[in-house]
C-alpha cells in the first residue's frame, strides 16, 4: 500500500518559514491519518479521505482556505477518479460547502457525474450537503489588497491500496481574483487522472496543466509502457515547452512513487507504512 498527498506550491500568499513548518506538519498527521484509513479502506475511499482532511486545514488553498474570485465569491473545484471502474466525477465552481470532494464521490453513483456552478450547488444541497462558507480573514483581507492594487494552490492524493487498485483525487479553491466560471484543471482529466496503471494529481497554473494534459499524458504513458519517472519526464519537457507551471505526483501499480514540479517549491508528502517522507 502507497500513498502520497500534495498541498501545492508554496507561494499563495504568507511565505515565512513558519508557514512552511506548519504545512510540513499538517502534512505529515494527515498523510498518517489516511494511511491508517487505507488499511481498511479502497484506494477511491482513501484519496477520498485524505483530500477531505486537506480541504479543512484552513493552511490549504481548497475547502476551508480557498481562495475569492473577483467578483468576491468563493468557488471550489474538486474530483475523483478510480483507476479501477475507470469512473471520474467531479464538480466544478461549486459554492457553500464544506467539502467539495465529498460531493464528487458522491456523484460516482450517478449517470451524470460531473456537475459544474448552480447544478453542483442544487445537488449538494439535495443531498444533505451542509450550507457552509469557506471563507476565512486571510483570504477576505488578500481578496481586499487586491481590490486596492488593481496563487497557485491546489490539493490532492493518490493512493493504491491492498489490492492493487489506484485512484487520484484533487481539490482546488481557485488561483484567486479569477473571472467568474474560470475553470481550471482540478476537475479535468488533465489534473486528475487514474487507470489500472497509474494514478496522478497536479497542482499549479490551471490553464498551463490543462495546455499540456498532465497528469492523462503521464498516465497514459505509463499503460503504454514507460516507466513512471520516464513518463513525469517527458510530460514535463513538454511543460517547459509552453513555459508551464505545475507540479504533480504519481503511484503506479507497482507501488513506485514519483513526484515532479516545474519550480521546487510543492509542498506534498509520501508514506509506505515503513517511510514518511515530507518534502519542501
Amino acid at each position: 500500500m502507497k500513498i502520497a498527498i500534495h498541498g501545492g506550491f508554496f507561494s499563495e500568499s504568507d511565505q515565512s518559514i513558519e508557514t512552511k513548518k506548519a504545512k510540513q506538519e499538517s502534512l505529515k498527521r494527515i498523510i498518517t491519518e489516511a494511511y491508517n484509513f487505507l488499511q481498511n479502506h479502497s484506494a477511491a475511499e482513501t484519496v477520498a479521505f485524505a483530500v477531505s482532511l486537506l480541504e479543512d486545514d484552513e493552511l490549504f488553498n481548497a475547502g476551508t482556505g480557498s481562495q475569492i474570485q473577483s467578483d468576491g465569491i468563493i468557488r471550489m473545484s474538486a474530483s475523483i477518479m478510480d483507476g479501477t471502474s475507470q469512473k471520474m466525477s467531479g464538480v466544478i465552481n461549486i459554492e457553500n460547502v464544506k467539502n467539495p470532494i465529498f460531493v464528487a464521490e458522491k456523484l460516482m453513483q450517478e449517470d451524470d457525474r460531473i456537475l459544474g456552478g448552480e447544478g453542483a450547488n442544487i445537488f449538494a444541497e439535495k443531498n444533505g450537503f451542509e450550507n457552509y462558507s469557506p471563507e476565512i480573514p486571510q483570504r477576505r483581507a488578500e481578496f481586499e489588497q487586491k481590490l486596492k492594487n488593481g496563487g497557485k494552490g491546489t490539493v490532492g492524493c493518490v493512493a493504491l491500496d491492498k489490492h492493487g487498485n489506484l485512484a487520484a483525487a484533487t481539490s482546488t479553491g481557485g488561483k484567486g481574483f479569477e473571472i467568474p466560471g474560470r475553470i481550471s484543471d482540478s476537475a479535468t482529466v488533465a489534473g486528475n487522472f487514474a487507470n489500472k496503471f497509474c494514478a496522478v494529481s497536479c497542482t499549479g497554473v490551471g490553464e498551463d496543466i490543462v495546455s499540456n494534459a498532465t497528469a492523462a499524458k503521464i498516465v497514459t504513458r505509463v499503460s503504454d509502457g514507460f516507466s513512471l519517472r520516464e513518463a513525469f519526464a517527458k510530460t514535463f519537457d513538454e511543460l517547459k515547452e509552453i513555459g508551464g507551471f505545475a507540479g504533480a505526483i504519481g503511484v503506479d501499480r507497482n507501488g513506485q512513487l514519483f513526484h515532479l514540479d516545474s519550480h521546487p517549491t510543492m509542498v506534498f508528502a509520501t508514506y509506505d507504512g515503513e517511510n514518511l517522507e515530507i518534502f519542501n
